[in-house]
C-alpha cells in the first residue's frame, strides 16, 4: 500500500471568499482534515458544503496526535491540515506534522493561499525588498526585551505578530529598544473592521493605548537605516571610555553625545562587550 499525502491548505484570514478553488477541491477529496479548532473550521466547511471527518490538531495535543496522523498517512489516508486562519506551519504546530511526514518519506503538498504576514507587509508601505519574519515575541518582558535587543541592527523590514492584550507593552518595548521608527500596524485583515495604521511607534502608542481593541495584530517595522551612516567604530569608542575609568552606562552616554548616534544603536554594541 502506498502512503497517503499530507496537504497543507491555507484558509481565509478573515473574508471567507479568500480561498482558492484548488484548496476547496482538496478539502473535498481528502480522507481527513486536521484543524486547530473543529468548531471554527466547521463554519468554513459548512459554508462551502464540504462534508469530511475532522480531527483536532493543536499546540496542546501535538505530541500525541502527530504520530497518530502519521500512521494514518502511512496506512494510505490522504490528510489536509488547516489552521484557524492563514497558512499552516506559520506560528502554529503545522510545522511539526510537516517535519514528521518528511522524515517518514510521506509526500507533503503545499498549496498557495492567504498569509497575514505577507498581506500586511505589501499594504504597509514599508520596503518589501528584504524582510525578516519574527512572529510572536516572548510574553515575558525580560525575554521580549532580549529578543528586541538582538534585532536593533537588523536592516531588513521586520514582521511581528501580537495579541490585543499585549500590544501596548510590546509597542512600548519596541520604541525603547528600536527607536521611533516608521511602522505599520494591521488589524482584522480582510474583515469588515480591517484597520491599517501607518506612522511611527509614538503615534501607534497614542492610538492604541487608551482603547480596547480586538483581533490579532501584524506589526511591520522598518529596518535600521542608521547603521550605514555611522562612520565611527562604536565598539572602540566604548572600550576607550571604559578603560579610562567610566562605567559602561556613562561610556554609552558619552559616545551618544559625542557622535550624535542613536542610543539604541550604541547600546546594542555595548552588549558585545564583557
Amino acid at each position: 500500500m502506498n502512503n497517503g499525502k499530507l496537504y497543507i491548505c491555507p484558509t481565509p484570514i478573515g473574508n471567507l471568499e479568500d480561498i482558492t478553488l484548488r484548496t476547496l477541491r482538496i478539502l473535498g477529496e481528502v480522507d481527513l482534515i486536521a484543524c486547530e479548532d473543529t468548531r471554527h473550521s466547521l463554519k468554513l466547511l459548512n459554508h462551502y458544503e464540504i462534508k469530511k471527518p475532522l480531527t483536532s490538531y493543536h499546540e496542546h495535543n501535538v505530541k500525541e496526535k502527530g504520530p497518530e496522523l502519521i500512521q494514518k498517512l502511512i496506512d494510505g489516508k490522504n490528510i489536509a491540515i488547516i489552521t484557524d486562519a492563514g497558512m499552516p506551519g506559520i506560528s502554529d504546530p503545522g510545522e511539526d506534522i510537516i517535519r514528521l511526514a518528511i522524515e517518514e518519506g510521506i509526500d507533503v503538498v503545499g498549496l498557495p493561499g492567504p498569509s497575514a504576514s505577507i498581506t500586511a507587509l505589501v499594504v504597509s508601505g514599508i520596503s518589501t525588498d528584504k524582510f525578516a519574519f519574527e512572529g510572536f515575541l516572548p510574553s515575558k518582558k525580560r525575554d521580549r526585551i532580549k529578543a528586541l535587543e538582538e534585532l536593533i541592527n537588523e536592516r531588513r523590514t521586520i514582521i511581528f505578530y501580537e495579541s490585543p492584550h499585549r500590544i501596548k507593552d510590546t509597542l512600548e518595548d519596541m520604541l525603547d529598544k528600536l527607536g521611533n521608527r516608521n511602522i505599520a500596524i494591521v488589524r482584522e485583515l480582510t474583515k469588515i473592521h480591517e484597520e491599517i495604521y501607518r506612522g511611527d511607534f509614538q503615534g501607534a502608542l497614542s492610538k492604541f493605548s487608551d482603547i480596547q481593541v480586538k483581533g490579532e495584530f501584524v506589526i511591520i517595522v522598518e529596518g535600521n537605516k542608521i547603521v550605514e551612516k555611522v562612520e565611527v567604530n562604536i565598539e572602540e569608542e566604548l572600550i576607550k571610555h571604559i578603560e579610562s575609568g567610566m562605567s559602561k552606562k556613562d561610556a554609552i552616554k558619552r559616545v551618544v553625545d559625542e557622535h550624535k548616534i542613536p542610543k539604541n544603536l550604541v547600546y546594542a554594541e555595548s552588549l558585545k562587550l564583557r
